[in-house]
């Protein structure tokens, strides 16, 4: 009876962040890479953003997500961006909101067909930490003031999973895509730093390295410093709810 009490004590005290990372065997970032083209899946938050890229020759090649769900077999994929349907133009209704599905094996490694055809796919990460999550920008300082910045359907979303992070900025409504750049991340002792290894509106800045002030204040991430167009910042994420 005392390990029983013992036991719903430990799961009770359980943090947020850690109910989220185990939510699904899909739940993390996952590698898969033919030659120098790297292709990456983050999981978290029943959120999916699948991109593509080459970090050897720093060329940005694709992206797209949306919402996901998973049997364990079955991954379903309902889409709110996709670079090359956004770029050739293909009208919205036919693509925005609809759903795909994909054969899903997970394991040590992930076996799937989400890149057209069957792969494996090397587990990065877990969605440890208290960072992962899908992060959308709530607040901006302008001046001496903060301008609030209430949920549309044109968003900028931050996709974090342990240790990737991808900003995109869309347009869940119209297929609309004005950018998105990601890579690898750390958030210690209250610095927030990326590395990006992908970047959509300009490749030279692959390799680069950028460090923020950050800090979780009452479910807030207050993200503060230099953009990597080298202006001020100060900005507040939340998390997604919808």
């Amino acid at each position: 009876m005392k390990q029983i009490i013992l036991s719903l004590l430990v799961a009770c005290a359980a943090t947020p962040s850690t109910w989220a990372y185990q939510q699904d065997a899909l739940s993390g970032a996952w590698q898969t890479q033919q030659g120098d083209v790297i292709q990456t899946a983050v999981f978290v938050d029943g959120y999916l953003s699948h991109s593509t890229y080459d970090l050897q020759n720093k060329k940005f090649i694709s992206t797209r997500g949306g919402t996901y769900t998973t049997d364990g077999k079955k991954l379903t994929v309902t889409w709110q961006y996709d670079t090359d349907k956004a770029a050739s133009n293909v009208q919205a209704d036919t693509w925005v909101g609809q759903s795909s599905t994909f054969d899903v094996a997970p394991g040590n490694t992930l076996s799937t067909d989400l890149s057209g055809t069957r792969a494996t796919w090397q587990r990065i990460d877990s969605n440890e930490g208290p960072m992962a999550g899908v992060w959308r920008i709530t607040g901006r300082k302008q001046g001496d003031e903060m301008g609030q910045m209430p949920l549309r359907d044109r968003r900028t979303l931050k996709i974090l999973s342990g240790t990737r992070f991808q900003w995109v900025a869309i347009n869940i409504k119209t297929g609309e895509f004005s950018g998105t750049g990601g890579g690898t991340y750390t958030f210690e002792n209250g610095k927030y730093t990326e590395n990006i290894e992908f970047f959509s509106r300009d490749n030279d800045r692959v390799g680069a390295s950028l460090s923020f002030d950050g800090k979780i204040e009452n479910g807030s991430w207050h993200h503060s410093g230099l953009s990597s167009a080298g202006d001020p910042i100060y900005e507040i994420w939340d998390k997604l709810e919808e």
